[in-house]
């Protein structure tokens, strides 16, 4: 290799400073931190591509309305473990004009951002039915929910839908349900990392196949109405955010109020149980808690033992938000489609440069441009590839974290800057130099 931005011995001697065997499976604050120390040691500026963090302003309709309860004072107040009932209605409202559907604001029950809802949902869905003792990913996905169900010391089976998708799905999804031992199937859409957008017919086939198994379908809405293909951003028209709570009774929809609202700081979500789940009792949670309902036991026991409660001041944010967006007068869909288009720009670079898309198709339509995209290199693995470019200034993630079964990595594109194009483009004229493509 010649004329690499980063010296290859330091970008090897700081992964050896790791002891990261496969770099394959560096995890996120791995790469992030390796990228940080090679960054400051070298004095070259990195493209960092790893981590999915907003990189805009939060919202302001939020940031307002948090300073104004906290000028208030709730700062000195536990909050109501049931959450803040101005939040419940607004969710409740929020459900209905964007994905229309009717969830009782009973069921709204405010989190710790989605990350603690989806911990709190694998807790109690591996509790209702003592059989079913696995969570099923849809993958690729969010690679710190498999690590929360490690921590919990919980089953886990994982497909990776590459290959399975329209009327493929059914097959594959049933000859693990048919099993009898998975309690809950999670998967993201738009999807985290691929960004490929589950559609309606396998949706269906989901929520249907749920029903007759009975299981509970955790749906992660983290980068709710973030398709900019369509606009998703008119409230109580369509079209609304695609959902498998219109095919089963069986669901919890995660609300995250990071990326959609920037407001990843303050650790605020939703997650909104269906009135039936939230009604329903199973023997499971009877045995352990002595009665109570799915709802009942995860705000009252889960949520309570996990924190007592979310963030006050934030609950006022969010409700504050979900607000303005139902009733016309935000709309938090135009403020981050800057990420669409710095996909495009970053996409057109890399592929002008011999890389190539890996979830490139979404059942006949090119992926959407969005948070993030999924790139692969001929010849490379994912190990090699997400390694490779460290020498070249650029931080990703391999694929292999996510459970997908294809080469490549995922890259963000939050943190990037207006003047990193022009960087990627000068270095990735160096790394087809050094790496040119047999035809």
């Amino acid at each position: 290799m010649k004329n690499t931005p980063i010296n290859k011995e330091l970008i090897d001697k700081t992964i050896n400073e790791f002891q990261i065997v496969d770099f394959s499976k560096a995890t996120i604050r791995e790469v992030k931190a390796i990228a940080a120390k090679a960054e400051q040691e070298s004095g070259v500026e990195f493209i960092k591509m790893e981590m999915g963090v907003p990189g805009l302003p939060p919202s302001s309709v939020g940031v307002q309305a948090e300073i104004a309860a906290l000028k208030k004072g709730i700062a000195s107040l536990y909050p109501d473990i049931n959450g803040l009932a101005e939040l419940k209605q607004e969710a409740s409202n929020f459900v209905k004009a964007f994905i229309d559907v009717d969830i009782k604001p009973e069921g709204c029950v405010p989190v710790t951002g989605s990350m603690q809802g989806t911990f709190a949902s694998f807790l109690t869905c591996s509790q209702c039915n003592p059989e079913k003792d696995t969570i099923l990913f849809i993958d690729p996905g969010f690679p710190v929910q498999k690590q929360q169900l490690v921590v919990m010391g919980q089953k886990f089976e994982t497909f990776d839908v590459y290959d399975y998708r329209g009327d493929k799905l059914k097959d594959k999804l049933e000859s693990y349900l048919k099993k009898g031992n998975i309690s809950a199937i999670i998967y993201s859409n738009p999807n985290n990392p691929s960004w490929i957008c589950l559609k309606e017919e396998e949706l269906k086939t989901i929520g249907e196949l749920a029903t007759q198994y009975d299981v509970i379908v955790l749906e992660d809405l983290a980068y709710f109405a973030m398709d900019f293909r369509k606009d998703l951003s008119q409230p109580y028209q369509p079209p609304f955010q695609p959902t498998v709570a219109h095919y089963t009774k069986n669901y919890i929809l995660l609300i995250s109020g990071s990326k959609a609202f920037s407001y990843a700081g303050q650790r605020i979500g939703v997650s909104c149980i269906s009135d039936s789940l939230y009604h329903r009792g199973y023997p499971g949670l009877t045995a352990r808690y002595g009665g109570g309902t799915f709802g009942t036991v995860f705000i009252h026991r889960i949520l309570y033992a996990l924190s007592s409660g979310t963030s006050h001041s934030a609950q006022y944010a969010l409700a504050a938000m979900l607000k303005a967006a139902c009733e016309g007068k935000y709309n938090f869909i135009n403020e981050v489609k800057v990420y669409g288009e710095r996909a495009r720009k970053l996409k057109e670079i890399f592929l002008r440069h011999g890389f190539y898309l890996v979830y490139d198709n979404d059942l006949g339509e090119p992926v959407a441009d969005g948070f993030y995209f999924t790139i692969g290199y001929p010849g490379m693995t994912s190990g090699e590839l997400t390694k490779e470019l460290m020498y070249y200034g650029v931080s990703a993630i391999s694929l292999v974290t996510t459970g997908s079964k294809q080469e490549g990595l995922r890259a963000c594109t939050s943190f990037i800057k207006d003047n990193q194009y022009e960087l990627l483009e000068q270095r990735m004229l160096i790394f087809e130099k050094n790496h040119p493509v047999r035809q």
